[in-house]
């Protein structure tokens, strides 16, 4: 596969896609109105079809599976779909995740291990089915969603565990650019600040803005659609020379 082939020749893989308010979503909307073909997973399975019939609108080929991204099986069974009704997936993007706000010394050993298994070895999991293939093609993107908080330790709405989840999928990236490099695959993971979706524990209503406005330098909160951007820019041929790094997306929340 050559970096120059069209989107209609390539699919890319999106979790956590179905939330109508969500990263994932808005991703699959940007990529199917530029011609992306789509493997989406995330565990609601009526949002997830909704997601699926809207991207499908675009004319694109569309595949949904319905699994947990911490089950190896589930994925493989997800990805063997995809490889046999779409065309080559050549892009990656990690979405799904759970946000956390107990206080570390208040997480119990099951939390932490709740929270670090969804997001660390899910994304892990994820990526490795998806990655083989890429470099078996010689050519593909991966994006993973990291957070400020691996940044600064926390935030209004996530606290240690979440913290630790998302460092660890930040050193994940950087070792594995470094072994796909070479054959062709870029690795790189985004670190939002405060976007606007159901993450942040639902709605951020003007009763709760303040508090999350307070952190943000640009004195709004971000939008799903530049977060989306930034993905699809890291998914393009013209992103081949940014790999293994943190890309922040975060209002001038945490500079340097």
């Amino acid at each position: 596969m050559s970096p120059t082939t069209g989107a209609a020749d390539r699919t890319a893989v999106i979790t956590g896609a179905a939330s109508e308010r969500g990263i994932g979503r808005c991703l699959a909307r940007r990529l199917a109105a530029n011609g992306w073909n789509l493997g989406l997973i995330d565990l609601d399975r009526e949002a997830l079809q909704s997601a699926a019939e809207e991207a499908s609108a675009a004319g694109v080929r569309v595949a949904a599976v319905a699994c947990d991204i911490t089950d190896a099986d589930a994925i493989d069974r997800a990805a063997e779909r995809f490889e046999h009704g779409l065309p080559p997936v050549s892009a990656l993007a990690n979405i799904a995740g759970i946000a956390d706000p107990t206080p570390l010394l208040e997480t119990s050993p099951q939390r932490w291990e709740r929270v670090l298994r969804v997001n660390a070895t899910g994304t892990f999991l994820v990526t490795q089915r998806f990655a083989i293939g890429m470099a078996q093609r010689g050519y593909g993107r991966i994006v993973s969603l990291s957070s400020t908080a691996a940044q600064s330790g926390g935030g209004t709405y996530s606290a240690g565990a979440y913290a630790a989840s998302k460092a660890a999928i930040e050193g994940m990236t950087r070792g594995l650019a470094l072994e796909l490099a070479p054959k062709g695959v870029t690795v790189n993971a985004i670190a939002p600040a405060i976007v606007d979706t159901d993450i942040m524990g639902g709605r951020i209503t003007a009763e709760r803005a303040p508090a999350f406005l307070a952190s943000l330098p640009v004195g709004r909160l971000g939008t799903t659609v530049e977060v989306a951007a930034l993905i699809e820019f890291l998914f393009g041929s013209q992103a081949g020379y940014i790999t293994g790094t943190t890309v922040n997306i975060n209002g001038g929340a945490r500079i340097g």
